[in-house]
């Protein structure tokens, strides 16, 4: 893996979900940081020694949702851009800056638009 990969953080509750979405980063050649819900995510965004260069969140966590964790996020990271994965992306509304793709998605398009919103930081 490059030592310059950007890390991703991957927010997801279903464990087979989050394996495929690290699995599919980690062929990207990103540095991936999973956690299975709203806790672990803060645990990693609270450590200042810790780089994450986007999170990737599903909407529908449990106890916090993924919107109210990337406030969460943007409190302590106000410059970390924010990935929602969504089964109703069409019908869902994200905040200014903050992007959205919809479940089932394919590699190219996670590829893709994790790239696109990674460039503008390179």
């Amino acid at each position: 893996m490059p030592t310059n990969a950007s890390t991703i953080l991957v927010v997801e509750d279903d464990a087979s979900v989050r394996m495929l979405i690290v699995d599919v980063l980690e062929e990207l050649e990103f540095r991936v940081l999973a956690a299975d819900g709203y806790e672990m995510a803060l645990e990693f965004i609270n450590d200042e020694d810790q780089d994450i260069d986007l999170m990737m969140t599903d909407v529908g966590l449990p106890v916090m949702d993924g919107r109210e964790l990337a406030k969460q996020a943007h409190m302590l990271r106000p410059e970390l851009p924010i990935l929602f994965a969504s089964g109703y992306a069409e019908s869902i509304e994200v905040p200014d800056g903050m992007q959205v793709i919809g479940k089932p998605f394919s590699i190219d398009q996670l590829r893709d638009k994790v790239r696109g919103m990674l460039t503008p930081q390179l």
